[in-house]
């Protein structure tokens, strides 16, 4: 998915009129030109049901996918892949206050990798992942980041469930159009690291901390060859993150082409406040 293009699982007029807005150049030349002049709205949403899904994948396999500018973390050949998935709580402008309840509260899932540092022109910060690409179960959303937002690489999932049932989650993204597939059924476990996860990290605090705590994220520009460069609130408290154990897990096409095959490392987040904080495109490198 290097190009990240949107294909909708919708047939019939209505996916290729989604087809279109999902891959308009045009509507986000326009937005940007807007947003120069009016900044982005801080984002707010009330995120629960947070699981993080990790895996070790051969650095070569998504080497690809590493646009100029950045590089990611990578130890002994193998670099650190994360999908987390989670429910939105009124996904919308934090200017609206108490009114926000009126914004619905997709699903959705970031895949991502790890960077070593910001790129040149981006604001000094400790920590910033790579989107891959963003999945939701909503077409509204799905779109409306695409044409809105250049940091949300986003698909819109013809399949997508994310259900928590005690200390079990059971999680499917897949179907038609764009957006990749995965099944992970997990039960609470507990706090060990995996061997493949050593190589990185000296414990299971440790991974975890590292895991969920960014502050800004960067994805590369679909219709040119710039990077867009956000910042986040995320205030995970790292005290009430669950370990997981994986019960069942089934890769789609896009995890086994990059080696994400074994079982993921996993862990939970009960709730957190997250807020997007800004957005804007990095100079051009080129």
């Amino acid at each position: 998915m290097s190009n990240n293009r949107f294909k909708s699982p919708i047939g019939g007029m209505f996916g290729r009129l989604a087809d279109r807005i999902g891959n308009c150049a045009t509507m986000r030349r326009v937005r940007r030109i807007i947003a120069a002049r009016v900044p982005m709205p801080v984002l707010a949403s009330d995120v629960i049901d947070v699981i993080y899904a990790t895996w070790t994948v051969p650095a070569s396999a998504v080497i690809p996918l590493v646009p100029p500018g950045v590089s990611i973390v990578v130890r002994e050949g193998h670099t650190l892949l994360t999908v987390v998935t989670y429910r939105h709580g009124h996904f919308g402008p934090a200017f609206l206050g108490g009114l926000r309840r009126v914004c619905p509260s997709p699903l959705q899932s970031n895949w991502r990798l790890y960077l070593t540092s910001v790129p040149a022109g981006a604001p000094a910060t400790a920590h910033a992942v790579l989107f891959l690409s963003n999945i939701f179960d909503s077409a509204v959303y799905a779109l409306g980041t695409r044409v809105f937002t250049d940091i949300l690489p986003s698909h819109h999932a013809e399949q997508f469930t994310h259900e928590r049932h005690g200390d079990s989650f059971r999680t499917t993204i897949g179907g038609e159009g764009s957006a990749p597939a995965m099944k992970l059924v997990t039960a609470r476990g507990a706090k060990a690291l995996p061997d493949a996860l050593q190589e990185f990290f000296n414990d299971w605090d440790q991974a975890v901390a590292f895991l969920s705590l960014q502050e800004a994220a960067v994805a590369k520009v679909s219709d040119n060859n710039r990077l867009c460069f956000s910042e986040i609130d995320l205030p995970i408290d790292l005290a009430a993150v669950e370990p997981l154990d994986t019960v069942d897990y089934r890769p789609g096409a896009q995890l086994r082409g990059w080696g994400a095959t074994a079982a993921p490392f996993c862990f939970s987040v009960p709730a957190v406040r997250f807020r997007a904080l800004s957005e804007f495109l990095l100079p051009d490198s080129h």
